[in-house]
């Protein structure tokens, strides 16, 4: 990539992880001239997928489009079932400045993202993070408060609860679309050592930000193939690194008498996040040097 030109990551997650060319055809609908495809995976259990591409603000703004487009088209929410919360079909789309361009001027592009979605698909639009326009919408948590099943009934019935773009009422199979601004995010889960998904809840409630515990950190404790998980944001790593939040999961699984077994990262992490001589990197299933954003921009993947 041109290292004078404004470039942005785009991280669109989407309601489906269970049928594997679906996936495939969303992402192929997301290749467009001047956009690299960094990383994309899919998890049957949380039933969603996450895709990671990278470029110039025009031409993402057009593959996430065409993303959510392919997404409208093949998932229907009302048949979607998984563990973790969503309100759409394309249920998050944040956009992250990673060169030439501010988190500001992200936010901008997201507002003018979240108009054209509602202009081509009528899917209605929440902004959440920096691209927030209300204090109560900041954190996605809040944005998704009860879910595609609950949001669609509490629109119809609390003005406040309403989209920021289009509606009033929800797309009758796609939802809404949360679409944000924010830092580079690492996602990242651990398995414990036993199927009691109370420990894990336990857990995330213990370590998480809006509980007290570590800053920038969020966390839901789910049960994935018959083992509890800890399910995790770290939206500020170098505030709160990869290794703080394992040693602090493990501690709180110690007093519970369970223990991590392995660590999964979702999507790509920065260098500056890998820790060589970290438990956690032991303990990581899937990571690889491979895996970094920095190597990814360098040599993208090949589009399916």
């Amino acid at each position: 990539m041109n290292t004078k030109e404004s470039i942005i990551e785009c991280v669109p997650n989407f309601s489906e992880g269970m049928h594997p060319e679906v996936v495939r055809n969303i992402v192929r609908a997301m290749h467009v001239d001047g956009v690299s495809l960094l990383d994309y995976s899919l998890d049957p259990d949380h039933n969603r997928s996450v895709v990671t591409v990278a470029g110039a603000p025009g031409p993402i703004l057009e593959s996430a489009l065409r993303g959510v487009g392919m997404a409208v088209e093949c998932i229907d929410l009302t048949a979607q079932r998984g563990v973790h919360p969503r309100i759409g079909a394309a249920d998050v789309i944040p956009l992250v400045p990673l060169r030439n361009i501010s988190l500001p001027e992200c936010a901008a592009l997201a507002h003018q993202l979240g108009q054209e979605i509602w202009k081509r698909y009528r899917v209605p639009v929440y902004f959440y993070e920096a691209a927030a326009l209300r204090p109560d919408r900041r954190l996605l948590e809040d944005v998704r408060s009860g879910q595609f099943e609950g949001l669609r009934k509490q629109v119809k019935q609390d003005a406040a609860r309403r989209p920021d773009v289009g509606g009033p009422s929800l797309h009758p199979t796609a939802g809404a679309s949360a679409v944000g601004a924010r830092q580079l995010l690492i996602a990242c889960n651990v398995y414990l050592n036993t199927a009691n998904v109370g420990a894990a809840r336990s857990i995330a409630r213990e370590i998480r930000a809006s509980s007290g515990g570590m800053e920038g950190l969020k966390a839901m404790g789910v049960l994935v193939r018959g083992h509890a998980q800890v399910s995790m944001n770290i939206t500020d790593f170098r505030a709160t690194p990869i290794s703080r939040v394992y040693q602090a999961v493990k501690s709180a699984a110690a007093k519970l008498g369970v223990q991590p077994e392995i660590v999964e990262l979702i999507g790509l992490v920065p260098e500056a996040a890998v820790e060589q001589d970290s438990e956690w990197i032991q303990m990581a299933s899937n990571f690889s040097t491979a895996r970094t954003l920095e190597r990814r921009l360098e040599e993208p993947l090949v589009w399916p």
